[in-house]
């Protein structure tokens, strides 16, 4: 079982590569949006948003190490430890890519940079380590949400903006949906080794309802925002609802059948994703 848990192509974890993806794009079809366009850097973005979208999946479960101490786990171990190697340069790529830029853009980017690959490694790494904290679906609302949103708008057109912040709420809230489910999913396995999630602290119960909370908030947002003033553009993500409501068929479930709560989170993201994509850049 662990061996499987810990394969690289697990560890990679490519449902959820589309929290750099759509983040990344998102900032830059919202700066599009306001006249700044620039496809090398916005090329470079979305690299870079991905490396480091898989240097946080591979480093993911170092935090597993202290519960696989035993002989028995010496192979699940070794996989853990190259994954986190690998993770590491994934690190270092997005690192040369995001000093590249603020040669190009400026200091307050290296500050930005430098808040999200902190954020990034203290995932569950200590002693930051948020996820055993329990403030691992706040805080990635901010640092795969919003940070990166509105740091990808800044980086091509050096500067803030209110309304690449409200636009980024949706794909921000999103991206936390799809972390709790991962914690929804793994939530018995965490109770057992005393991982102190927002789900194990919160209890299952309180927990489903978080995630039906923040599907009600995505949706809601679009309404307030009105995404670009289209009415159709609303209507056909509010008929995502359908798809997003799917998955919570699965939080009933006993833990044998909600494994795929995560991957069909991740599927409703992709799809919300590109609706609201599709509709900021047309």
């Amino acid at each position: 079982m662990y061996l499987e848990k810990y394969r690289f192509s697990k560890a990679l974890r490519p449902f959820s590569l589309s929290v750099g993806f759509f983040a990344c794009l998102t900032g830059i079809l919202i700066a599009n949006l306001d006249g700044y366009a620039d496809p090398l850097t916005a090329f470079l973005i979305i690299v870079a948003g991905l490396v480091l979208q898989v240097g946080v999946n591979l480093i993911n479960d170092l935090s597993d190490l202290a519960q696989l101490d035993d002989d028995r786990y010496a192979q699940s171990r070794l996989k853990i430890i190259r994954n986190a190697y690998i993770g590491c340069t994934c690190f270092c790529l997005a690192a040369c890519i995001g000093l590249y830029l603020v040669f190009q853009v400026g200091p307050l980017l290296l500050l930005l940079f430098l808040i999200g690959l902190i954020g990034a490694v203290g995932y569950t790494v200590e002693p930051l380590n948020y996820k055993r904290r329990g403030l691992a679906v706040v805080l990635v609302f901010w640092l795969m949400g919003v940070m990166m949103i509105v740091g990808t708008y800044y980086t091509l057109s050096s500067t803030v903006s209110l309304h690449a912040f409200l636009l980024s709420i949706p794909i921000s809230l999103f991206t936390s949906l799809l972390l709790l489910s991962n914690e929804l999913r793994d939530y018995e396995d965490d109770l057992s080794i005393g991982m102190g999630t927002l789900s194990v602290r919160l209890g299952y119960g309180n927990a489903v309802l978080l995630y039906k909370i923040i599907i009600l908030l995505i949706y809601l947002s679009v309404l307030l925002l009105g995404v670009v003033g289209n009415l159709v553009s609303i209507l056909l993500l509010i008929a995502s609802l359908f798809i997003s409501l799917y998955p919570c068929r699965l939080l009933s479930k006993v833990k044998d059948e909600r494994y795929v709560l995560t991957k069909e989170t991740g599927r409703s993201f992709l799809v919300f994703g590109t609706v609201y994509c599709l509709f900021l850049a047309l």
